[in-house]
Protein backbone atom coordinates (compact mmCIF):
# COMPACT_ATOMS: atom_id res chain seq x y z
CA UNK A 1 0.00 0.00 0.00
CA UNK A 2 1.30 3.62 -0.80
CA UNK A 3 2.84 5.42 1.82
CA UNK A 4 0.31 7.76 2.99
CA UNK A 5 2.42 11.30 3.54
CA UNK A 6 -0.22 13.37 5.83
CA UNK A 7 -2.24 12.97 9.04
CA UNK A 8 -5.80 11.32 7.19
CA UNK A 9 -6.33 9.63 3.27
CA UNK A 10 -8.73 12.76 2.98
CA UNK A 11 -5.86 15.34 3.46
CA UNK A 12 -3.18 13.17 1.67
CA UNK A 13 -5.73 12.83 -1.74
CA UNK A 14 -6.59 16.87 -1.33
CA UNK A 15 -2.07 16.83 -1.54
CA UNK A 16 -1.47 14.68 -3.76
CA UNK A 17 -4.68 16.54 -6.15
CA UNK A 18 -3.29 19.81 -5.64
CA UNK A 19 0.16 19.00 -6.53
CA UNK A 20 -0.91 17.37 -9.74
CA UNK A 21 -3.11 20.88 -10.46
CA UNK A 22 -0.17 23.02 -9.39
CA UNK A 23 2.51 20.44 -12.01
CA UNK A 24 -0.61 20.85 -14.98
CA UNK A 25 -0.24 25.16 -14.73
CA UNK A 26 2.94 24.36 -14.96
CA UNK A 27 2.84 21.87 -18.36
CA UNK A 28 0.31 24.63 -19.73
CA UNK A 29 2.10 27.70 -19.16
CA UNK A 30 5.43 26.53 -20.72
CA UNK A 31 3.65 23.99 -23.44
CA UNK A 32 0.49 24.72 -23.93
CA UNK A 33 -2.94 23.47 -23.63
CA UNK A 34 -2.00 20.23 -26.36
CA UNK A 35 0.69 19.20 -23.57
CA UNK A 36 -1.15 18.94 -20.55
CA UNK A 37 -2.11 15.21 -20.25
CA UNK A 38 -1.90 12.79 -17.54
CA UNK A 39 1.52 11.58 -18.50
CA UNK A 40 2.82 14.77 -19.10
CA UNK A 41 1.45 16.00 -15.82
CA UNK A 42 1.97 12.93 -13.67
CA UNK A 43 6.14 12.77 -14.67
CA UNK A 44 5.79 16.62 -14.01
CA UNK A 45 4.74 15.85 -10.29
CA UNK A 46 6.67 12.56 -9.71
CA UNK A 47 3.45 10.48 -10.34
CA UNK A 48 2.88 7.41 -12.61
CA UNK A 49 0.26 8.29 -14.91
CA UNK A 50 -1.84 5.42 -13.52
CA UNK A 51 -1.89 7.53 -10.20
CA UNK A 52 -3.01 10.52 -11.92
CA UNK A 53 -6.26 8.57 -13.55
CA UNK A 54 -7.43 8.22 -9.89
CA UNK A 55 -8.06 11.97 -9.78
CA UNK A 56 -8.70 12.92 -13.26
CA UNK A 57 -10.32 10.67 -15.79
CA UNK A 58 -8.66 12.64 -18.74
CA UNK A 59 -6.53 16.00 -19.69
CA UNK A 60 -10.09 17.80 -20.79
CA UNK A 61 -10.79 17.18 -16.89
CA UNK A 62 -7.38 18.46 -15.44
CA UNK A 63 -7.41 21.65 -18.16
CA UNK A 64 -11.41 22.23 -16.77
CA UNK A 65 -9.65 22.32 -12.82
CA UNK A 66 -7.02 24.43 -13.49
CA UNK A 67 -8.60 27.05 -15.84
CA UNK A 68 -12.13 26.92 -13.09
CA UNK A 69 -9.67 27.25 -10.12
CA UNK A 70 -8.16 30.52 -11.99
CA UNK A 71 -11.36 32.21 -12.78
CA UNK A 72 -12.81 31.75 -9.20
CA UNK A 73 -9.29 32.87 -7.80
CA UNK A 74 -9.61 35.82 -10.41
CA UNK A 75 -13.36 36.62 -9.33
CA UNK A 76 -12.64 36.95 -6.01
CA UNK A 77 -9.50 39.18 -6.25
CA UNK A 78 -11.63 41.72 -8.83
CA UNK A 79 -14.81 41.31 -6.33
CA UNK A 80 -12.57 41.99 -2.93
CA UNK A 81 -11.09 45.06 -4.53
CA UNK A 82 -14.26 46.18 -5.93
CA UNK A 83 -16.44 45.98 -2.89
CA UNK A 84 -13.89 48.03 -0.85
CA UNK A 85 -14.05 51.27 -3.04
CA UNK A 86 -16.95 54.16 -1.39
CA UNK A 87 -18.14 54.81 -5.09
CA UNK A 88 -19.28 53.65 -8.06
CA UNK A 89 -16.71 55.48 -9.95
CA UNK A 90 -14.01 54.00 -7.89
CA UNK A 91 -15.55 50.64 -8.32
CA UNK A 92 -14.97 50.86 -11.95
CA UNK A 93 -11.81 52.28 -11.71
CA UNK A 94 -10.80 50.15 -8.91
CA UNK A 95 -12.02 46.99 -11.47
CA UNK A 96 -9.84 47.97 -14.48
CA UNK A 97 -7.19 48.68 -12.13
CA UNK A 98 -7.28 45.16 -10.96
CA UNK A 99 -7.64 43.15 -13.85
CA UNK A 100 -4.75 45.31 -15.59
CA UNK A 101 -2.81 43.71 -12.06
CA UNK A 102 -3.58 40.53 -12.29
CA UNK A 103 -2.69 40.50 -16.17
CA UNK A 104 1.33 41.81 -15.25
CA UNK A 105 1.28 39.60 -12.72
CA UNK A 106 0.39 36.41 -15.76
CA UNK A 107 -2.52 35.42 -13.71
CA UNK A 108 -4.59 35.91 -16.70
CA UNK A 109 -2.70 33.16 -19.13
CA UNK A 110 -4.45 30.27 -17.56
CA UNK A 111 -8.03 32.33 -16.97
CA UNK A 112 -8.00 33.28 -20.81
CA UNK A 113 -7.45 29.59 -22.07
CA UNK A 114 -11.13 28.99 -20.74
CA UNK A 115 -12.02 30.63 -24.21
CA UNK A 116 -11.06 27.92 -25.95
CA UNK A 117 -10.68 24.65 -23.17
CA UNK A 118 -11.50 21.79 -23.13
CA UNK A 119 -13.42 19.81 -26.14
CA UNK A 120 -16.28 18.64 -23.99
CA UNK A 121 -19.53 21.65 -24.53
CA UNK A 122 -20.72 21.68 -21.25
CA UNK A 123 -17.32 22.50 -20.06
CA UNK A 124 -16.67 25.17 -22.08
CA UNK A 125 -19.77 26.29 -21.14
CA UNK A 126 -19.74 26.39 -17.60
CA UNK A 127 -16.09 27.87 -18.16
CA UNK A 128 -17.65 30.91 -20.21
CA UNK A 129 -20.24 31.51 -17.96
CA UNK A 130 -17.87 31.16 -15.10
CA UNK A 131 -15.91 34.21 -17.32
CA UNK A 132 -18.67 36.17 -17.88
CA UNK A 133 -18.95 36.32 -13.76
CA UNK A 134 -16.24 38.16 -13.55
CA UNK A 135 -17.64 41.40 -14.75
CA UNK A 136 -20.58 41.14 -12.91
CA UNK A 137 -19.01 44.17 -9.99
CA UNK A 138 -18.39 46.03 -13.15
CA UNK A 139 -21.82 45.57 -14.59
CA UNK A 140 -23.46 46.78 -10.79
CA UNK A 141 -21.13 49.78 -10.73
CA UNK A 142 -22.52 50.71 -13.99
CA UNK A 143 -25.99 50.52 -13.17
CA UNK A 144 -25.47 52.67 -9.95
CA UNK A 145 -23.92 55.48 -11.89
CA UNK A 146 -27.10 55.22 -14.41
CA UNK A 147 -25.69 53.93 -17.07
CA UNK A 148 -28.18 53.04 -19.99
CA UNK A 149 -27.11 49.74 -21.18
CA UNK A 150 -24.07 48.55 -18.54
CA UNK A 151 -24.19 44.86 -20.13
CA UNK A 152 -23.43 46.38 -23.27
CA UNK A 153 -20.75 48.83 -21.38
CA UNK A 154 -19.03 46.56 -19.64
CA UNK A 155 -18.74 44.35 -22.63
CA UNK A 156 -16.74 47.18 -24.17
CA UNK A 157 -14.82 48.24 -21.51
CA UNK A 158 -13.58 44.60 -20.99
CA UNK A 159 -12.29 44.77 -25.11
CA UNK A 160 -10.51 47.82 -24.28
CA UNK A 161 -9.24 46.01 -21.15
CA UNK A 162 -8.68 43.21 -23.83
CA UNK A 163 -6.14 45.43 -26.21
CA UNK A 164 -4.67 46.54 -22.56
CA UNK A 165 -3.31 43.42 -21.69
CA UNK A 166 -1.67 42.70 -24.99
CA UNK A 167 0.41 45.90 -24.66
CA UNK A 168 1.26 44.64 -21.22
CA UNK A 169 1.81 41.17 -22.79
CA UNK A 170 4.30 43.17 -25.18
CA UNK A 171 6.58 44.33 -22.40
CA UNK A 172 4.34 47.64 -21.62
CA UNK A 173 4.94 48.95 -18.37
CA UNK A 174 1.86 48.85 -16.22
CA UNK A 175 1.99 51.98 -14.80
CA UNK A 176 2.32 53.37 -18.03
CA UNK A 177 -1.00 51.47 -19.26
CA UNK A 178 -3.21 51.18 -16.40
CA UNK A 179 -3.65 55.45 -15.71
CA UNK A 180 -3.89 55.12 -19.61
CA UNK A 181 -7.10 52.79 -19.68
CA UNK A 182 -8.30 54.33 -16.54
CA UNK A 183 -8.59 57.59 -18.11
CA UNK A 184 -10.17 56.20 -21.32
CA UNK A 185 -12.63 54.06 -19.17
CA UNK A 186 -13.46 57.49 -17.14
CA UNK A 187 -14.14 59.06 -20.46
CA UNK A 188 -16.27 56.47 -21.92
CA UNK A 189 -18.54 56.29 -19.06
CA UNK A 190 -18.81 60.07 -18.37
CA UNK A 191 -17.11 60.07 -14.99
CA UNK A 192 -15.35 63.03 -14.35
CA UNK A 193 -12.48 63.77 -12.09
CA UNK A 194 -14.46 64.76 -9.12
CA UNK A 195 -16.02 62.55 -6.43
CA UNK A 196 -18.56 60.57 -7.13
CA UNK A 197 -21.65 59.50 -5.22
CA UNK A 198 -21.84 57.25 -3.04
CA UNK A 199 -23.84 54.50 -3.83
CA UNK A 200 -25.60 54.00 -0.16
CA UNK A 201 -24.54 50.55 -0.03
CA UNK A 202 -21.57 50.92 2.79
Amino acid sequence: MPRIAAPTVAEHRANQERALLDAAREVLLENGPQAVTPATVGAAAGLARSSVYKYFRSGDEILFRIVADALTEWGVRLRDTVERAETAAGQVEAYVRTTLALAASGAHRIAVLGSILPRDETARRDLADAHRELATPLRSALTALGNPNPELTADLIDGALARAIERIDTGCPLDEIAPETVAFVRRAVGISHRPSRHRGTG
